[in-house]
């Protein structure tokens, strides 16, 4: 199916506690309350809770202190989640340029803001800005913490997920694996960092069709999950979910099934009805369907899946645009092509006013659309777009 989203469990660090003890029990008390509501998927209530965190830190400590930093730092994750990622930028930039006054240039918290905008750069398709700031973040924890430092092993694999997703398996692996080997050293086999680290390199492989390689390692990170924390656990959901998307990429659909639903059960259960990654299990449930052609069970998930996103992240939002990109496939592959184009249309908008016009995934939109348009006898709209796509596809290799 065209654009199916992969999940990944990434150790990214988005440092949202801060690194310094409160001085203010009201500050902490805000910084609490935005993450708990950011884990509950409600991403607009976070936002409002921050930013008078935000306000609350530069009123008692000051412009320039380090707990001013922590509030910019996770006031722009939470517009990072919510797609808003102009209002992120400048905020990481501030956090950034406050603790390198402060802390110094070589401090582990200089190291995790440049992380997070490398990390912002990426998901904005910037792979180019982001490779020197996981470089120079990488190399700031390492003189700081230890070459077997757990953060040491945070930023391998960030690092190895940057060269990944631009197809560079041949970098990703070894930082993957050297990031295996520290969390192992630091915090033994079966912590629930390692299965992370085991999850990372198990999806490398499956990207390279090298199944027989990621089978056990997917099966090991899903045997510390569920032992460290409970059969319920929302990791042990998504760790089904990738074991899941293993099998369904192999075509073996039978065993994947009970694996997705089974981690949409536990993922509701947990997080609620209308959280992001019950949108996220719909969406990988109904692409298997899709795959079988049940396509009468397929569209209720995934209008289900797109009514959870735009309520969490708005209509402007990249998963929003997947989650219609998606849908469109579904008519089109019914031959209602009129239901088709408009949802491609709006999917191709979101992305290039969020992403700009070069990035991957508009190139994805463009080419779905030059093969709507052929199906339907426009061939200078189709060629059109895949000269557009074609271009930038180039351009990006």
């Amino acid at each position: 199916m065209k654009n199916l989203i992969k999940v990944l469990w990434l150790l990214l660090a988005l440092a949202f506690g801060g690194t310094c003890a409160a001085q203010d029990n009201g500050w902490k008390a805000l910084n609490e309350e935005s993450v708990a509501l950011y884990r509950q998927g409600n991403y607009s209530r976070a936002i409002t809770v921050a930013q008078t965190a935000l306000q609350l830190a530069e009123k008692s400590f000051g412009a320039e202190h380090p707990h001013v930093a922590t509030s910019l730092n996770n006031l722009a994750a939470l517009h990072k989640a919510q797609g808003q990622f102009a209002q992120a930028a400048p905020l990481l930039l501030r956090s950034l340029a406050i603790r390198i006054k402060v802390l110094g240039p070589d401090h582990p918290d200089v190291a995790s803001n440049l992380n997070n905008i490398a990390l912002l750069y990426r998901t904005q398709g910037l792979y180019v800005q982001a490779e020197p700031l996981y470089l120079r973040s990488l190399s700031i924890t390492e003189k700081a913490l230890g070459p077997d430092h757990p953060d040491v092993a945070n930023g391998l694999n960030n690092l190895a997920a940057l060269y990944e997703v631009q197809g560079y398996y041949a970098l990703a692996e070894p930082l993957y694996q050297r990031a295996l080997v520290v969390i192992e050293k630091a915090l033994g086999p079966t912590h629930p960092d390692v299965a992370a680290s085991l999850n990372n390199l198990a999806v490398l492989y499956d990207a390279q069709g090298q199944h027989a390689k990621a089978e056990p390692l997917f099966q090991r990170s899903q045997s510390i999950v569920e032992k460290a924390l409970g059969p319920q656990h929302p990791y042990v959901a998504q760790g089904l979910n990738n074991l899941a998307a293993l099998y369904f990429k192999q075509g073996k659909l039978t065993q994947a099934e009970p694996l997705y639903q089974r981690s949409l059960a536990i993922i509701e259960e947990a997080l609620g009805a209308n959280h992001p990654q019950v949108a996220q299990s719909l969406n990988n449930l109904a692409a298997l369907y899709f795959t079988q052609q049940h396509y009468a069970q397929a569209e209720p998930l995934y209008r289900r899946s797109l009514a959870i996103w735009e309520k969490a992240h708005g209509p402007n939002h990249p998963d929003v645009a997947a989650s219609l990109n998606n849908l469109a496939v579904l008519h089109e592959s019914q031959g209602q092509f009129a239901q088709a184009e408009p949802l491609y249309k709006r999917s191709l908008a979101i992305r290039e006013k969020l992403l700009g016009s070069n990035h991957p995934a508009v190139a994805e939109n463009l080419k779905n659309m030059a093969a709507l348009y052929r199906k339907t006898g426009r061939i200078q709209e189709a060629d059109e777009f895949d000269a557009r796509a074609t271009a930038m596809l180039t351009l990006k290799h």
